[in-house]
């Protein structure tokens, strides 16, 4: 009896041409986007964790939520983050996430996986552009603005 293996495919669909898709000049064109994007029912409840995929020249090709958590966190899986960049053919991200209690600073665990991604992104070639911190009414904090990336 022949050993058994499972087939693995890899695929990534695009169902707006490039065209179409927004380009990122700066942290505001980001944050706006984002927020634009953010369930405004949940966005005081509970963190949550997104990352903006972005093409060779800043454009996106999509957002992807990460992760759901409670009032104060949520938990980002290195390896799901990763497997959805790289599955993406993404070469640029930013990394985002909301504050219920609209709080805009950076935490030192903010710091810590924001440091840990960026050098994980840096052994394939990603490019890590910001970390947006989003705040209920909209407001924002650019980790890249305040030079802390």
């Amino acid at each position: 009896m022949k050993d058994k293996v499972n087939e693995i495919r890899i695929s990534y669909k695009e169902r707006i041409p490039a065209t179409f898709w927004q380009k990122i000049n700066s942290s505001k064109d980001a944050a706006d986007l984002i927020y634009q994007h953010w369930d405004k029912q949940t966005i005081q409840v509970h963190e949550s964790f997104k990352v903006m995929l972005l093409n060779n020249n800043n454009k996106v090709k999509g957002i992807y939520q990460l992760s759901k958590g409670g009032i104060t966190s949520t938990v980002i899986d290195m390896r799901i983050l990763f497997a959805v960049i790289l599955k993406s053919l993404s070469v640029a991200i930013i990394l985002t996430h909301n504050h219920p209690s609209g709080t805009l600073k950076a935490s030192q665990a903010d710091r810590e996986i924001t440091q840990k991604i960026k050098k994980a992104a840096n052994l394939f070639d990603v490019r890590l552009l910001d970390h947006i911190l989003i705040a209920p009414n909209g407001r924002y904090y650019s980790f890249a603005d305040n030079e802390i990336l």
